[in-house]
């Protein structure tokens, strides 16, 4: 497909780009290795595995320790790499995780430097990040050169439609999902192809460890709607964090895609306030801007997703009805959550159901709380007023509530 090679064209690293971050890169772990004990640093990730976009390469430096010597106190490699670091680089972060690792900002990239033990197989490992590698060198051994492409071709279509990264605030395909997909059905338009025809649970088991995934994996990590058994560690679902609206949104892309074969599809398209205004005509658009406190990327993310959820959820118990929806983040700490409304307002007054007649004490009590009942189907109602027949006004209210305190700063809220 001819649209294909273009678009690869303009993803694909230039021979120039790859041989300028690839030699920044070992210049930075050679820097990291001299005086390093029982350890080793490479790079993993996508740089290793060839499979990164044009100007997103991910510097994932893993430094892997002697399985012998630390197998029974892993919990220590983290401290060790810290104090190796700071005698050879400034301004390191530390990042929290299952196991601490480091960041450092260099050379135009963003390197993570992740302490492993090095193992041989995933039942050795103590640790998630411990297996980490083993991905890489099975993407290497089973992806040839046209199956890479097809993998770039693949992360570019789902980073432009928000359906790429497994952090909790996406619930999308991670990169390992997604090269593993493209590899088991041997290339993208194929891939695009079985998701469509997808069913709930479907099972990939590219390395046929089990008759029956469902059977055989742990309950727990099958709350997905695709289960990608994890080729280095049978006992794995790759795909667990991945979420059904997610895989939805997906099948709706890849039928469109398949019919129109644009290059629209292979553009990310951010939204903006002009954009929103021009979406939202007609309409009442409230955007509210958010502040995020200060912490991991995948933490801030989960923060402004839940601030987002629990202002959808309190709008629709307050009966206002949103039309459209969504937030932006760019990735440092602002944040936008925006939201479109009719403009004709809520009914003064609401209609409040009451006891059923035959309840007579209900129905007694009933009457003493509301002067201006009635009766309907043989049950008692009521006219209540409503508190809010505006949004902007309930949001107002809402913004003060105490259960953002330890999640976001809300700036402001403007009718735009």
């Amino acid at each position: 497909m001819n649209i294909l090679n273009e678009i690869l064209k303009e993803i694909k690293p230039s021979a120039e780009e790859e041989k300028d971050v690839l030699g920044k890169v070992d210049a930075f772990i050679k820097r990291v290795n001299k005086g390093l004990k029982d350890a080793k640093a490479e790079l993993y990730g996508s740089g290793a595995k060839g499979t990164w976009l044009r100007g997103g390469f991910d510097a994932d430096i893993f430094v892997k320790y002697d399985y012998n010597r630390y197998a029974d106190k892993s919990d220590e490699i983290s401290g060790h790499l810290g104090k190796h670091l700071k005698k050879r680089f400034k301004n390191i972060e530390i990042m929290h995780g299952s196991r601490d690792y480091y960041r450092i900002k260099q050379d135009g990239f963003i390197y993570e430097i992740i302490p492993i033990l090095d193992i041989k197989n995933s039942g050795q490992a103590k640790n998630i990040t411990d297996i980490s590698p083993l991905h890489a060198r099975w993407v290497k051994k089973n992806a040839s050169k046209k199956i890479i492409d097809d993998i770039r071709l693949a992360k570019a279509f789902l980073k432009a439609n928000r359906l790429y990264g497994a952090e909790s605030y996406i619930r999308g395909f991670s990169g390992y999902v997604t090269e593993i997909l493209v590899i088991y059905y041997k290339g993208f338009l194929n891939f695009l192809k079985a998701a469509i025809k997808w069913k709930d649970k479907e099972i990939i088991d590219i390395e046929k460890y089990h008759r029956n995934a469902l059977m055989a994996l742990n309950k727990s990590k099958l709350d997905s709607p695709i289960i990608v058994v994890d080729p280095v560690d049978k006992t794995r679902n790759a795909a667990a964090a991945l979420s059904y609206e997610k895989v939805i949104k997906l099948k709706g892309l890849a039928k469109d895609f398949l019919k129109e074969k644009k290059k629209r599809f292979f553009k990310e398209k951010k939204i903006t306030e002009d954009k929103l205004k021009e979406m939202s005509e007609g309409k009442k658009l409230i955007i509210i801007d958010v502040f995020a406190m200060s912490g991991k990327e995948d933490v801030i993310g989960a923060k402004i997703m839940k601030s987002y959820e629990f202002i959808i959820k309190r709008l629709k118990e307050r009966e206002f009805d949103v039309i459209n929806s969504g937030w932006e983040w760019d990735k440092a700490k602002k944040a936008m959550i925006w939201l479109i409304f009719d403009k004709k307002e809520l009914e003064k007054y609401k209609e409040h159901p009451g006891p059923n007649l035959e309840s007579k004490e209900h129905c007694k009590r009933f009457r003493k709380q509301h002067k201006n009942f009635y009766t309907k189907n043989g049950r008692l109602f009521a006219k209540v007023k409503r508190e809010f027949v505006k949004p902007e006004d309930y949001l107002k209210f809402l913004l003060k509530d105490g259960w953002f305190k330890d999640k976001v700063k809300i700036k402001c809220l403007r009718l735009a």
